[in-house]
């Protein structure tokens, strides 16, 4: 197997940075599935952004779902989507079917409190 280079190589030519995007490994397309911080927890954590997970709590800031909460229930990294509680439409059979949503146009709130979660503390500034 061709071995994918984990870092980009700066082609400014966008038909290559798209297709460095299509032909992402999935165990690395986790990079491109971060979501912007509150910020209450871009404060206390020190990033920007942040991979999303799921159990993580969002609000979705554009489209006909803004302003709705709720917790991630998927992740979809082949399709870069999140699908969401609550933020469903209905279909004409009257069945309720999640919508999917790309993690760029979300706001992370509050994060799953997992054990295992990697998140670098930002380091104290030393006066």
């Amino acid at each position: 197997m061709k071995n994918f280079a984990r870092s980009w190589k700066s082609s400014k030519k966008p038909r290559k940075q798209r297709k460095y995007v299509v032909y992402l490994p999935l165990h690395l397309r986790k990079k491109l599935m971060s979501a912007h911080l509150s910020k209450e927890l871009r404060q206390k954590h020190g990033r920007r952004n942040i991979p999303v997970r799921v159990g993580d709590k969002v609000r979705v800031m554009r489209g006909e779902f803004r302003k709705k909460e709720g917790a991630i229930e998927r992740v979809d990294r082949k399709n870069r989507k999140l699908y969401i509680a609550g933020v469903e439409r209905s279909k004409k059979d009257g069945t309720k079917a999640r919508f999917p949503i790309h993690p760029s146009k979300v706001l992370v709130v509050e994060l799953n409190a997992a054990k295992n979660r990697k998140i670098s503390i930002k380091s104290e500034v030393k006066k």
